[in-house]
């Protein structure tokens, strides 16, 4: 069944979760260089006895007849200041084994045992972890539905934190796996994952690399390839657990990007019997274009440059002023400004989707609000219109914003996700 709804025009300016990064100071770092520069050459006095030494030559460029020294003394020294800044630049991300000053294997061993190389990165997702562990505890109600949690270990040696919601007082007939957005978390989607418990759908969650409790710098995803690899994994890892279920997926923003890349492996497809996507990011676009030519050299150099201070109000996400506290409060929701791997890996993503859209034959349900300043709602309408499945629906709700599960209508768009899985079930079923 296929519904569709016109799009309006945009309420609000674009907010981007981009900001330009500052420039480089560098001028005080040749400054020390200046010396060398203004230095005259040193030669030996010449005899006036002696012939006057025939000019050196100098290699040109020959370009428009303008005569232009490429090789000279001066020329190299300024070359070598620049040599030296570069290496000053970026040396301290270069990893060096330290001396070891005939230390014993019995001391070194010692040193680096895993109690001596916990650093507060470890402490952080120690801390996270347990918080998020503490939660699924607290969230359970036996009565409706009973929430466990797990870790998955990657084949990059990372540990991620995973949760379940299983109905209590249904049998459930299907399954959902659902992928958060950037900087939240699964534990955000308790109350959504209990309605689905309460209508026959056992849930999964899983909180990728960076995220909640998963391991990671929180906010930083060196690769969004590796949260595609690790969702692909945790899908299998459900199936092979719940055999001959029907299986449905759930991904809000970056997390619906990552979940139509993975559906791209045709063995995933073969997997997955339909697909839902809010606001999902196919079209992110920067605040100034020059960062679509910087974010590869910036994002090598300095992959964990924030830009700019933190933003603990949080982007207007929602109409809900109560739901955005709750939000931007919760210590497993990252509040700090996007580092610039982060905000590089999300611009990869959405551009391979928005050259792989008609490749996509998972039947989907794709939903946006109009007034949405995060994401594009006319991304969604295009993966709509291209995508080469039949099978596919589109909402769009007139001045929503791009949290659509904490908007005060959010009932309303539960039902319209309900009413899509229902129908798509009771399809297979008959």
């Amino acid at each position: 069944m296929i519904s569709s709804v016109t799009t309006h025009t945009y309420i609000g300016q674009r907010h981007s979760i981009f900001r330009p990064p500052k420039p480089l100071l560098y001028k005080g770092l040749l400054r020390s260089h200046n010396s060398l520069l203004r230095k005259p050459l040193r030669s030996s006095p010449s005899s006036p006895m002696e012939p006057t030494a025939a000019p050196a030559l100098v290699l040109t460029s020959g370009a428009s007849g303008r005569v232009n020294a490429l090789l000279s003394l001066r020329s190299l020294r300024v070359a070598a200041a620049l040599l030296h800044w570069l290496f000053l630049l970026i040396s301290p991300f270069q990893r060096r084994k330290p001396p070891s000053y005939g230390i014993s294997k019995e001391k070194e061993n010692k040193r680096r045992s895993p109690a001596a190389e916990v650093g507060p990165g470890d402490l952080e997702v120690a801390a996270r972890r347990a918080m998020a562990i503490r939660r699924v505890g607290q969230g359970s109600d036996s009565r409706m539905s009973l929430r466990e949690s797990s870790l998955l270990a990657t084949s990059r040696g990372d540990t991620l934190f995973t949760q379940s919601w299983t109905p209590a007082s249904v049998k459930f007939r299907g399954l959902v796996i659902l992928l958060h957005g950037l900087n939240e978390h699964s534990g955000r989607y308790d109350d959504f994952a209990k309605q689905l418990n309460a209508n026959g759908y056992k849930v999964y969650g899983m909180d990728w690399i960076g995220h909640g409790g998963s391991d990671g710098l929180h906010g930083y995803v060196h690769s969004l390839d590796d949260a595609v690899s690790d969702i692909k994994a945790f899908i299998e890892k459900v199936l092979a657990e719940n055999s001959g279920y029907p299986c449905f997926l759930f991904g809000h923003s970056t997390g619906a990007a990552i979940l139509l890349k993975a559906v791209l492996d045709p063995k995933i497809e073969t997997l997955v019997d339909g697909i839902i996507l809010t606001s999902p990011a196919i079209r992110v676009q920067p605040s100034h274009p020059i960062f679509l030519v910087l974010a590869p050299i910036f994002s090598f150099l300095f992959p964990k440059y924030q830009f700019g201070a933190a933003n603990k109000q949080g982007l207007p996400v929602s109409r809900n002023p109560d739901a955005l506290v709750a939000k931007y409060s919760d210590p497993l929701v990252y509040t700090g400004s996007i580092r610039v791997r982060t905000g590089y890996e999300i611009l990869r993503i959405s551009s391979y989707l928005q050259k792989s859209i008609n490749r996509i034959s998972v039947p989907f349900l794709v939903m946006h609000g109009t007034a949405d300043t995060i994401t594009d709602p006319e991304a969604s309408q295009m993966l709509y219109k291209d995508a080469s499945c039949t099978d596919k629906s589109i909402k769009l709700y007139e001045g929503f914003l791009h949290d659509l599960l904490i908007e005060p209508e959010r009932e309303e768009i539960v039902k319209d996700i309900l009413d899509w899985l229902n129908c798509k079930l009771a399809f297979m079923i008959d």
